[in-house]
């Protein structure tokens, strides 16, 4: 199957006009719900975190043109990125499922942050970038620099569309596939796109959603149960003397000698 992507390239690198008034017909549509659902999780990432609100970073869009992406910040100021960029690479060169490196937790990650990157909703705020025509709301997602330096030649394809929120990989299995896989899911997107495919993994995505955050409760890591002490309990005490029902002393011994001297069992 991949011996197909390195032999056929596609020649159709334009957006169609079709696309353009898809993505922003639905922009305006849901408008209403975008600004209550995105001014709620701001408030969330202002309460529980210092710092912006939003986030900046580049990366690499149709043809190969960098561009830079709004994202709902979901980390903590001043995090490094050096381990995620690591876990990119160990990606690109193994055949393991991508999966995030937050599934099964990430200290850089402020509170609630693994839940709004679980719904997508840190997203949200690309929808600026779909208005701009830096992307549309159904495509490849718009990789980083560094990621897009170790593709090959072949791979390259998935340029030939503009990146998008959700797309067919995404709707596809994401965390369950591999790279090559996702990369198979992005060229086939770029040369078979219509209006039909897009609106059909428009409605893929809500489950695909709902999904992945079932996943993440599943993944998360379950706090260590500690052990719980077992309450000493008290003598009961009756006119300034232990009663006989709670006796603070042990037992006689069978083996002590009848008139000896109780102290005499401690010595060495």
């Amino acid at each position: 199957m991949i011996a197909n992507y390195h032999k056929i390239q596609a020649n159709d690198t334009m957006i169609p006009t079709w696309k353009r008034v898809l993505d922003i017909a639905l922009i305006l549509l849901l408008l209403p719900l975008i600004l209550v659902v995105g001014g709620g999780v701001a408030l969330i990432i202002r309460l529980v975190s210092r710092g912006p609100v939003f986030f900046r970073q580049e990366r690499v869009g149709h043809l190969g043109k960098s561009f830079m992406i709004l994202k709902f910040r979901t980390m903590r100021v001043g995090a490094d990125t050096s381990r995620h960029q690591g876990h990119v690479i160990s990606l690109l060169s193994s055949d393991t499922p991508m999966m995030k490196l937050d599934a099964r937790g990430d200290s850089r990650i402020i509170p609630f942050g693994t839940w709004i990157r679980a719904a997508g909703l840190d997203e949200l705020p690309q929808l600026i970038n779909v208005l701009r025509g830096e992307m549309s709301l159904v495509g490849p997602r718009p990789c980083l620099p560094f990621e897009s330096a170790q593709y090959q030649a072949w791979q390259k394809e998935r340029f030939n569309t503009l990146p998008g929120l959700t797309g067919l990989w995404q709707v596809s299995g994401k965390n369950n596939t591999t790279f090559l896989e996702m990369i198979q899911y992005d060229i086939e997107y770029s040369r078979t796109k219509s209006l039909g495919l897009d609106l059909e993994i428009i409605l893929r995505t809500f489950p695909a959603l709902f999904i992945q955050m079932v996943q993440m409760h599943i993944r998360r890591p379950q706090p260590v149960a500690r052990p719980v002490a077992t309450p000493v309990r008290q003598p009961e005490f009756a006119c300034g003397r232990p009663s006989r029902r709670h006796s603070t002393f042990p037992a006689r011994s069978s083996a002590m000698a009848p008139g000896r001297n109780a102290r005499s069992n401690f010595r060495s």
